[in-house]
């Protein structure tokens, strides 16, 4: 018999650590020289830790080239290297991420200084952990000489002439106090996400490759070896430490480290609001609570904070372990990127019929929550991305944002498994589904028929610019649709009391009312109807466009192309979409149905037969009227055939202006648009002549 679980060899553990070496100086090549991870910083934080772990249990495995020796990272060629006056070293990352690891940051602090339990609160100085490239700034006479990436830490690269292309980074230091003779700048260089995101449309719009995240950006474009290429990426700097520092005059050098933040804003040197001086475990754990609310709606990324002992005095009492301060570290939020696997690739149909491809993953817990999806958002991004089943990918969760891929390994990849196309027909209902011309978005078009669009359409059909069914909400169409009730709109006139009064909060009187307000919906009007019917690209001037144009809805049902172009305001994309929808049999249907079960309006209504004053005419109303609402007006308007815009530009005709007219009645008079009252429009729609007397 053996045993279940053996301890392993000698030789095993050795291995063992060989290859997690191994893993982290490639991974490390691929971060810090290459500027193209493989895996995200939470997986490479957990091959470490399981290397510092191993090392600790068996201190005869730990080399002087371990990766928990020293900070990783070599020159590349074509760079010059630069020997650091002072080693820049990296700190502690404390990954728990509750308050808990930053009261045993505060207990070790406590106790490398000797403290009794009684004795004062430590001050710290807590700051933002910035996810950008390392960079220190050597300035000499208050003039900056030169510009070092971190490297491994005691020779970096140098790229002088790249930072110079940062407008943040000032070239001569500012202010009133007398600048060190020597002074270097620790700080970091990154993009920010509006900067990083309009550099990506950029790149789409030149039909060029887009960039995955901030960080390998902002680190790539620093160590272009043409400036001019680095000048082209909008690339931020925050200064948050020192290097070596000759010549400081002993008056004026500060005691505290915030005391250094200070002086180097006060040098014209950028430097993040967004830290604060406090005390104790307690004052640490709030800080990085309050950032990590805030966290998604910075303009930057972070992964963390950093704490820092804020005396400089404690700071040199406290020293250095081999490869870190003792008085700093770096205290982890939840990862927002994971590695895991694709399992398949399902279309999902949104409230409005918009089809969305959505990876399906194994398990993987990203940002404080486990996620099995993930969104491709379109058929255009999948294919981009290169996203196929089987795939390991790389996961990001920030905030309350829909979990997305955001990279594929394709070294990783197995076989040559199919690219992903989207379906031409809806995967709920059958119903074709179409991408227009200049979209980006497939959508279903059985949007009467189709379940996933179910209460949309309902909400839609029943609202008062529609066939207006008072009393029949948001939270009522969720329960009819929840409870089985309804599948198509022609079930709403087949519903009974009894089964309306048995919804939940919904008292026999209630549901008395909606039932009449059912029965009243019935007699309608061919625009109000065809506006219902949700339509894409039809809105209620077009339906009344439309109704005016062919007199019955029979006729618009039949029409082709070339007959709905001939409608006023009526382009090729809402020809087609109206075409597309009545040539789905399921929307027909639906449309019957709704007839058979009394829904009506006078046949032939809306046929243009009278005079139209403001045929071609463009207006805008503004303010309160005497006796007219504003929906009132915009109705008589557009009986008169004139089309009411919501903002007043050059192709406005008039301003239609009552009581407390605002910001539009201040353009008008600037672009010289005529303003008329409530009383003249009257008199322009009953007249055949548009100028008002």
């Amino acid at each position: 018999m053996h045993p279940a679980h053996t301890n392993p060899t000698p030789e095993q553990v050795r291995q063992q650590a060989a290859d997690l070496r191994a893993q982290l100086q490639h991974h490390a090549h691929r971060y810090y020289v290459l500027d193209a991870p493989e895996i995200p910083d939470a997986e490479y934080d957990r091959l470490f830790q399981s290397l510092q772990a191993l090392e600790e249990q068996h201190p005869g495995l730990r080399t002087a080239d371990s990766p928990t020796q020293r900070v990783i990272g070599q020159v590349l060629d074509g760079l010059q290297s630069i020997r650091h006056a002072q080693p820049m070293l990296s700190i502690q990352t404390e990954t728990d991420t509750t308050p808990v690891g930053a009261a045993g940051f505060d207990a070790r602090v406590r106790r490398e200084l000797g403290l009794a339990e009684d004795a004062p609160a430590i001050e710290y100085n807590a700051e933002l952990k910035f996810d950008g490239l390392a960079i220190n700034l050597r300035y000499e006479d208050g003039v900056l000489v030169q510009a070092a990436t971190r490297g491994d830490g005691e020779t970096g690269e140098d790229v002088t002439q790249n930072i110079r292309t940062i407008g943040q980074i000032p070239l001569r230091l500012l202010g009133t106090a007398p600048a060190p003779e020597v002074l270097e700048v620790r700080g970091e260089v990154y993009m920010r996400r509006d900067d990083f995101e309009r550099l990506n449309q950029r790149q789409r719009e030149a039909g060029h490759k887009t960039y995955i995240n901030p960080r390998n950006t902002a680190a790539g474009a620093v160590r272009q070896l043409d400036p001019a290429t680095t000048a082209q990426r909008p690339l931020s700097f925050y200064a948050y430490g020192l290097g070596e520092v000759v010549g400081w005059t002993p008056g004026h050098m500060p005691t505290t480290h915030s005391g250094v933040l200070d002086a180097l804003q006060a040098w014209g040197l950028p430097v993040c609001a967004e830290r604060d001086v406090v005390r104790a475990a307690e004052g640490l754990a709030d800080f990085h609570q309050r950032m990590g609310q805030h966290r998604d709606t910075l303009p930057f990324d972070i992964d963390g904070v950093v704490y820092k002992v804020n005396s400089l005095a404690l700071q040199r009492q406290l020293g250095f372990k081999t490869r870190e301060p003792r008085w700093a570290v770096a205290h982890k939020y939840p990862a927002q990127e994971q590695l895991t696997q694709v399992q398949a690739i399902d279309v999902q149909v949104g409230r409005t019929g918009k089809l969305t491809p959505v990876a399906k993953l194994a398990p993987v817990f990203v940002g404080g929550v486990t996620v099995t999806n993930a969104t491709l958002h379109n058929e255009d991004e999948a294919r981009r991305k290169d996203v196929r089943v089987g795939d390991t990918v790389i996961v990001r969760r920030a905030g309350d944002v829909i979990p997305e891929v955001v990279g594929v390994l394709l070294e990783q990849r197995s076989g040559e498994p199919a690219p992903f196309t989207m379906p031409s027909q809806c995967p709920v209902c059958g119903s074709a589904a179409v991408r227009e011309a200049g979209e980006v978005e497939h959508r279903c078009t059985g949007g009467l028929f189709c379940s996933a669009q179910r209460k949309q359409a309902i909400l839609h059909y029943a609202q008062r610019r529609a066939v207006d069914v008072e009393g029949l909400g948001d939270k009522l169409v969720d329960q009819l649709v929840d409870a089985g009730l309804i599948k198509t709109l022609p079930d709403l006139y087949r519903l009974g009391l009894t089964a309306l009064a048995g919804l939940e909060r919904m008292a026999e009187k209630s549901a008395a009312n909606v039932l009449q307000a059912l029965q009243a919906s019935r007699q309608t009007t061919l625009p109000r109807f065809l506006f219902g019917l949700g339509i894409r690209h039809v809105g209620e001037a077009t339906a009344k466009d439309l109704a005016r144009h062919f007199g019955s809805l029979d006729r618009i049902m039949d029409a082709s192309v070339d007959a709905l172009l001939q409608v006023n305001d009526v382009g090729p994309v809402v020809a087609q979409s109206i075409r597309t929808f009545f040539e789905q049999p399921h929307n027909r249907e639906v449309v019957e149905q709704l007839r058979a079960c009394g829904v009506n309006w006078p046949e032939g209504e809306g046929a243009q037969t009278e005079p139209q004053p403001l045929l071609g005419k463009t207006f805008v109303l503004t303010g309160t009227f005497p006796t007219l609402k504003r929906d009132e007006a915009k109705e008589l308007l557009e009986a008169a055939g004139a089309k009411v815009a919501g903002s007043v530009s050059k192709k406005t005709d008039y301003l239609v202006a009552g009581a407390d007219a605002g910001s539009k009645l201040q353009k008008a008079a600037e672009l010289g648009v005529p303003v008329v009252d409530e009383e003249q429009l009257l008199a322009m729609i009953n007249t055949t002549d548009s100028n008002p007397s």
